[in-house]
């Protein structure tokens, strides 16, 4: 009895917790707008252009629309978010120089140019590998 007992528990709390996924997925389901970005089950990503009852209208690239049942929708991409890192909000800083004054596109490549590595074209400027002349036999 407590084993047939613990298999009914089991059974009971893994149906309670996919009605509760499938409840969650219905609400978002019936809560799609035009605008939201979406992916279906089979991994199409879209914009929703149109919900008319039971169809959603994807738009996959502009002026590629497709016709999709309500079901076959799995999931709202959000948009990404740019966060601005302390390192990016130091390159802002240095955008402006001493009299708030902006600085220019021309100072800023000028800038990035001094940075640049030499990297040799040939291998004649790097030393041996080995100290004793000796070619590597690996």
């Amino acid at each position: 009895m407590l084993i047939l007992a613990i298999a009914l528990g089991a059974l009971w709390l893994m149906s309670s917790r996919t009605r509760k996924q499938q409840r969650a997925a219905q609400e978002f389901r019936n809560n799609l707008v035009a605008g939201d970005e979406v992916m279906t089950a089979s991994g199409l990503l879209g914009t929703v252009v149109a919900v008319e009852d039971d169809v959603i209208t994807l738009e996959s690239s502009p002026g590629a629309q497709t016709r999709w049942i309500r079901a076959a929708i799995a999931k709202k991409i959000e948009p990404p978010v740019d966060e601005l890192d302390d390192a990016d909000d130091d390159e802002l800083e240095d955008d402006v120089d001493d009299e708030n004054d902006v600085v220019t596109d021309a100072d800023r490549i000028s800038r990035a140019n001094d940075d640049v590595i030499d990297v040799p074209d040939d291998l004649s400027s790097l030393p041996p590998a080995r100290k004793d002349g000796e070619p590597d036999t690996k």
